[in-house]
């Protein structure tokens, strides 16, 4: 480059470049080479997404530890991907089709499995070109989709081999179900909102013999199975071992005691629905209270065998509360009464625990492995003082729902015979004659937690897998090192036999608005990365957002600052153009030191002093403090 444009305008500039570095194959790695490799897998952002800051702030980081890598001589590949998203896919199809007054059902499961790989075709994927727009130094020869073929082999490779191990079973569990998306959702995507409720004291029995308990849901106490207090509670002392009658079904149900009630809460009384509460099924297994079942998939009621069945729960709770009020039976109403309450991440419906025979994945023996890995340093957390939360989550795992009651995604492969028969078929198999496959696909962090190794080849020994497993540095917000990282962690260890996923997890926080507050659509505080980059470059925002990444720790971000940034990068276009106007050498050729005069030769050593300590701030992930060396050198 002999001479730059007058005017610096990033959009323009950037693309080119970007264009030319495609063209030139700067970002393609090569597994043949003798070099030393560096490997960064990316998150895989959903098919159905789009940048926004919390990606680009991930992404930034990523690129510049791939780029000073590749700059050092390593073999560096920075593996790209999507997600196929299931639930989010299926609800974008599903509402495309709903605008010609059609659903799923109408075309039936091959059909509408067909629609949505359309969809994926014409509409998916316009992340990837964004990540191209914010200079996402990656090998794009190494695409990956969690529904490729490959991916799919080790997906169905993976399951046969915790199947045949133990470590897969069918059983009935509570779990978070959407009424309206009809599935089992996972943690993740079920968000919590404080919302207005009511808290209820409601009587049951009557005399000396009656009991008080509390609740949020009423509606619920038409399937309750007992009443538990605490072991230590004098209060209820002569009430434990007894019968009381339940109001409205007039059942009778035992009081019995157990350690998981706290005595301070309500009336220190709780009823036991063990089939709709997480807390309560724990209970009545080690009681053995009755399930007593009495919603359905759609939270309707049901064989309550009472007047609210046909009711919504919702209604219902209404019309429980309005019959116990006239039967005297409220003790007390709190109203409004603001709690925690989940909601589908996709369509805001709020969230029903449910008692569903579901897949489960066995993980204790898993999450030892996953701990023992930190434990024993074989795998670094960079913050250490994120490695609490790690242990916090991985030694109290609890099994892992992996089955999904949708459509689109992995179709869990079992097969079912005409007499009970269960086969679980591997990769290529075929099931035997008349035998009907299981109707559930696979939940998408089941896929996505084998991201590390399938992507590389496996199940098969590829010269990817040889060269750049196990990968390098995994970044990623510390906001999902359970949901994502802590499973990456156990089927890695599980599948490559011991052999970490990554060697070094560097967890950075999330991006706030100028204030420090979380950004929300309902606060109107949020910030879309296209947007700043259109306006400022990207470059602009990458600066900026590294110039606030410290690890494991939120940054506040404000537009002002990206304009700051797009200023500094002005600053130096221009005196990059003063210089080769002025007879800079810019050929590569480097000028001998003993021809230098002594203000040449200060600012080399304190050029060369910056570049180490840069480098050694790298190395720590403190890119906040390597962007202050940088912009307070130049």
């Amino acid at each position: 480059m002999s001479e730059l444009s007058a005017t610096f305008t990033p959009a323009q500039i950037e693309s080119a470049l970007y264009e030319k570095w495609i063209k030139n194959g700067y970002f393609k790695a090569d597994s043949s080479s003798k070099k030393q490799p560096f490997t960064i897998v990316i998150p895989p952002p959903n098919v159905t997404g789009s940048l926004h800051i919390g990606h680009a702030l991930d992404h930034t980081i990523q690129d510049l530890l791939i780029r000073m890598k590749r700059m050092k001589g390593f073999e560096a590949l920075w593996l790209p991907g999507m997600d196929h998203a299931g639930i989010a896919t299926q609800n974008v199809v599903e509402k495309q089709l709903a605008t010609t007054g059609k659903s799923r059902h109408d075309l039936g499961r091959e059909k509408f499995i067909e629609k949505v790989w359309e969809w994926k075709r014409e509409f998916g994927g316009a992340i990837l070109n964004q990540m191209k727009r914010l200079g996402d130094s990656v090998d794009w020869d190494r695409e990956r989709f969690t529904m490729d073929e490959g991916l799919s082999k080790a997906v169905y490779e993976i399951f046969k081999r915790l199947y045949d191990k133990g470590l897969i079973y069918r059983a009935e569990r509570i779990i978070n179900w959407c009424p309206r998306c009809l599935t089992a959702l996972s943690d993740i995507e079920v968000e919590h909102s404080d919302d207005e409720g009511e808290f209820v004291q409601i009587r049951y029995g009557d005399g000396e013999e009656s009991i008080t308990i509390a609740t949020t849901r009423p509606e619920t106490m038409l399937g309750d199975g007992a009443v538990a207090v605490h072991p230590s509670d004098e209060r209820y002392k002569k009430l434990v071992g007894k019968k009381v009658l339940l109001p409205l079904v007039n059942r009778m149900i035992p009081i019995i005691t157990d350690e998981a009630v706290d005595p301070e809460f309500g009336t220190g009384a709780v009823k036991v629905t063990a089939a709709h509460n997480p807390n309560d099924f724990e209970i009545a297994t080690r009681h053995g209270v009755e399930f007593v079942i009495i919603m359905d998939e759609h939270a309707v009621m049901r064989n309550t065998g009472t007047k609210f069945d046909g009711m919504d729960r919702f209604d219902a709770r209404k019309a429980v509360v309005e019959e116990l009020r006239k039967m005297g039976r409220v003790v007390s109403e709190k109203r409004p009464y603001v709690h925690a309450v989940g909601h589908c991440q996709r369509c805001d419906t709020t969230v029903e625990p449910r008692l569903s025979k579901q897949w489960f994945v066995k993980v204790a023996p898993l999450a030892k492995a996953a701990a023992d890995a930190v434990r024993d340093g074989r795998v670094k957390i960079s913050p250490t003082e994120m490695s609490p939360r790690y242990f916090e989550w991985v030694d109290n795992m609890h099994d892992w729902c992996i089955s999904r009651q949708l459509w689109w995604g992995h179709r869990i492969p079992v097969f079912y015979g005409p007499n009970g028969e269960v086969v679980v078929c591997a990769p290529g198999d075929k099931p035997p004659a008349g035998y009907q496959q299981d109707p559930d696909v696979l939940d998408t962090w089941f896929s996505s937690a084998l991201w590390p190794f399938s992507t590389l080849g496996w199940p098969e020994q590829s010269a990817d897998l040889k060269k750049f497993y196990p990968t390098s540095v995994l970044v990623t917000g510390y906001d999902i090192l359970f949901f994502w990282v802590a499973r990456m962690m156990i089927m890695g260890l599980f599948a490559m036999d011991g052999v970490q996923p990554f060697n070094v997890i560097t967890l950075h926080g999330l991006v706030r608005d100028k204030f420090g507050k979380k950004m929300s659509k309902s606060r109107g505080n949020t910030i879309d990365p296209i947007e700043f980059m259109d306006k400022y470059g990207s470059d602009a925002l990458r600066f900026t957002l590294a110039r606030g990444a410290n690890p494991g720790a939120d940054q506040a971000l404000a537009e002002e600052w990206v304009a700051g940034s797009r200023n500094f990068c002005t600053k130096l276009w221009n005196a990059t153009r003063f210089a080769i106007m002025n007879g800079a050498n810019n050929k590569g050729e480097l000028p001998k030191p003993n021809d230098l005069d002594p203000v040449n030769k200060w600012v080399l050593s304190r050029l060369n002093e910056t570049i180490k300590e840069v480098d050694d701030l790298f190395e720590k992930f403190e890119f906040a403090k390597a962007c202050e060396l940088i912009y307070h050198f130049a």
